[in-house]
């Protein structure tokens, strides 16, 4: 029988196999512990599936590379006499390599899990850990003999046996029972101290280190013994926005730190003794390949590629000890006021220190270009600990296939250029296209029509397939746009939480009335006749199961509806609450349909409503023009001919009446409901949503829900979840 694979490339694969694996191992190395803390500053996807697709390869890499050279550690074993192909000093080399495998095992400090449920997966960990370290052995054991290398093999298996296990315990400390475990043992200790002391004038950097060795007992169903620590100074709502809005940010990237990364093997005394012990081992190695080792009879290639290994493991080293130094927790592990020994002194000295370097992290505004109206979150990215943007979604848009918008954009002085320079490029190509008869040589090949009916065949193609809702949640996530956090914005949420959290006399009760999926608290508060209450009870009667999603959607197309058949207002305040509405509209409607977990909701449903309202409209506006203005002119007719065209439990009937009903209020009061109705919504979702989701999205840049989260969280407003 033919061999299909040529014998050149079976002698290219057999001499290069290792030496490729080996390099290719380090490169992913590389790639996670460089790109894998970006990810919880963005939740860009093709960011995210470099990183992905190196997690996974890092491990299968690695685990084959170990497996090719225990097949080669058989032709060391044979000794001279084994027909190998290579000589044995080159074959003791590649073995030598095996060791550098273990360590690359062991994953980058700042990567340890991808995702939450990784962390459960520790045993199947373990199990690996005690197959590569007896294929690590074998190996070892069969180039014993007149090995060379000995002594640097022993170093180096002994820093990727450390590196293996730092992995396993990190793995372990975030799995859900010993998490839980661990932090009531910390609250334990809380417990017999009385109180938590949080001054006044502390930076929000050691109040959020404070309150996440509290608040993490959330995430695995300790509220209520949270809620039995005595906190003794300000109220939460003492701070400033801008303030709450930086110690939630330390409490959500500490909960990053503790669930993805080996933050907690690393700060522990037992962790800094591996680690200098490993450190140490992989120097000393070095050192005994230098200058102690004959090089003789060495492939100078192999030569290198040890040295490259070397290098690595050390540079990687020296990487994951920089993150570590300048992280939140190091911060919050060296701050303790109480100690007043000279110890005690000396770590405040060395956070504070620290706290100048750490500071880069912290919020920075600036003022938007068009009209410097708003001040926007423009945190440089390698120093965010989240994404800083609200993300949204709009119906119309969708439904007309209307490119995404942005309120408010934030450019650099080249960004503007490139703008510059893009506009003027396309007048040129406009004006060469009109001046040089192009325009009209495509009215005469009716281009235009062909585009058009290549367009219907393609829909009839879809359909003929059933490849709609596929086609449809394409259109959904192509039609996202991303506005960066306003200072403005986050300022109304901080005081609605407070005003809300203020006026609950008692918080059982508080919760289910201040955080409804219809917006009820904010209508029996603002509408002062009635009409609009009593339109939503019986709109809301006519479902047979009204929940958020409804809610969210009869709300959003409202809002639109409002937003884009309404004149602009000069007022400050109510043009402020124009635009919260606006983009907290998108949000939630953004969240129902690409996040439905951070809302407790069911992705199916939520999707089939909205594809529902579409198909609707669009029989509505069958065979009528919408130009020049699409979005405008749609939401002008739905608002004034819906009405003609009703249809039973029909969400875009029943937001078309709500938009009509709001449309009755006077132009500051229709506002400032609008946004508070959002706020409340946002409200329930974020305390309805388990906190596992909030804690899985730290990994994708985290979102504005999760800092509502937290909020009613501090302000005593979210009844507790299991994990």
């Amino acid at each position: 029988m033919v061999n299909p694979i040529p014998e050149s490339v079976r002698k290219i694969w057999d001499e290069w196999n290792i030496r490729g694996i080996i390099l290719f191992s380090l490169s992913l190395q590389t790639v996670l512990i460089l790109f894998a803390p970006l990810r919880k500053s963005t939740g860009n996807k093709l960011l995210i599936s470099v990183i992905w697709s190196a997690y996974l390869l890092a491990d299968w890499v690695a685990y084959f590379g170990v497996g090719l050279i225990t097949q080669r550690a058989g032709d060391i074993s044979d000794g001279p006499d084994h027909p190998s192909k290579q000589p044995a000093e080159s074959n003791e080399l590649l073995a030598f390599w095996a060791p550098f495998l273990l360590l690359h095992l062991g994953s980058p400090d700042t990567i340890t899990a991808f995702a939450l449920e990784d962390n459960e997966l520790w045993p199947r960990y373990l199990f690996g850990f005690v197959f590569q370290v007896v294929a690590a052995v074998y190996i070892f054991l069969l180039t014993i003999p007149g090995n060379k290398l000995l002594i640097p093999t022993i170093l180096i298996f002994i820093a990727g046996i450390i590196k293996y296990f730092e992995r396993i315990l990190a793995l372990y400390l975030a799995s859900v029972d010993e998490f839980r475990d661990s932090t009531l043992r910390e609250l334990v200790k809380h417990y017999q101290k009385c109180d938590i002391v949080i001054k006044k004038d502390t930076d929000y950097l050691e109040v959020g280190c404070q309150y996440f060795k509290i608040f993490k007992g959330i995430l695995v169903d300790l509220m209520s013994n949270f809620k039995r620590v005595n906190f003794v100074g300000p109220f939460f709502g003492d701070f400033s926005p801008e303030d709450a809005l930086g110690i939630i940010e330390v409490e959500l990237n500490l909960v990053y730190e503790v669930l993805y990364t080996k933050i907690q093997v690393t700060h522990s005394v037992l962790g800094i003794t591996l680690r200098l012990i490993c450190f140490g081992s992989v120097l000393a190695a070095l050192s005994v390949f230098y200058f102690q080792v004959e090089k003789h009879g060495f492939i100078e290639f192999d030569v290198c590629v040890t040295y490259t290994l070397f290098l690595g493991a050390i540079a990687l080293d020296i990487i994951a000890f920089s993150v570590l130094i300048f992280s939140d927790w190091t911060f919050c592990a060296l701050r303790n006021d109480d100690n007043e020994s000279r110890l005690g002194n000396f770590k405040n000295r060395i956070a504070t220190i620290l706290q100048w370097f750490i500071i880069l992290k912290g919020s920075r505004w600036q003022h938007t270009h068009e009209g410097g109206e708003y001040e926007v979150l423009v945190t440089p990215f390698l120093f965010r600990r989240w994404s800083g943007s609200v993300s949204g979604l709009s119906w119309i848009r969708l439904w007309v296939k209307a490119p995404p918008s942005r309120a408010q954009k934030v450019e650099s002085s080249v960004h503007l250029a490139c703008d510059k320079v893009n506009h003027h490029f396309g007048f040129a190509i406009n004006g060469f296209i009109h001046n040089c008869g192009i325009y009209q040589i495509f009215q005469l090949l009716h281009i235009y029509k062909i585009i058009a009916l290549l367009d219907f065949m393609i829909e009839k193609l879809v359909a003929l397939f059933g490849l709609g809702d596929t086609m449809f949640q394409i259109r959904v996530k192509t039609s996202t746009s991303l506005e960066p956090l306003t200072k403005e914005l986050w300022q109304f949420l901080f005081h609605e939480m407070k005003r809300k959290a203020q006026n609950a006399n008692d918080p059982e009760v508080a919760i289910k009335r201040i955080c409804s999926p219809t917006g009820d608290c904010t209508l029996q508060e603002l509408d002062t006749n009635g009409d609009l209450t009593a339109f939503m009870k019986k709109m809301t009667a006519t479902y047979r199961d009204f929940s958020i999603i409804e809610s969210v959607i009869i709300w959003h197309v409202a809002t639109e509806l409002l937003y884009y058949t309404a004149e602009k207002v000069s007022n400050e305040k109510t043009c402020n609450a124009r635009e919260f509405s606006k983009i907290l509209s998108d949000y939630m409607l953004y969240l129902l349909q690409l996040k439905p977990t951070m809302l407790n909701s069911t992705a199916s449903a939520s999707k089939f409503r909205l594809r529902d309202t579409c198909i609707e409209a669009s029989r509505f506006f069958e065979g009528k023009k919408l130009k020049p203005n699409p979005v405008k002119v749609a939401c002008e007719k739905i608002m004034l001919e819906f009405n003609t065209w009703e249809l039973m439990c029909s969400v875009l009937n029943d937001a078309t009446k709500l938009a009509n009903q709001l449309q009755k209020l006077e132009k500051d009061m229709k506002w400032e409901l609008v946004s508070k109705v959002w706020v409340e919504l946002l409200s329930y979702g974020a305390s309805h949503g388990r906190p596992t989701a909030h804690a899985q999205q730290a990994t994708n840049g985290s979102e504005l829900i999760s800092f509502v989260w937290l909020l009613l969280l501090h302000f005593d407003l979210v009844e507790s979840k299991p994990f």
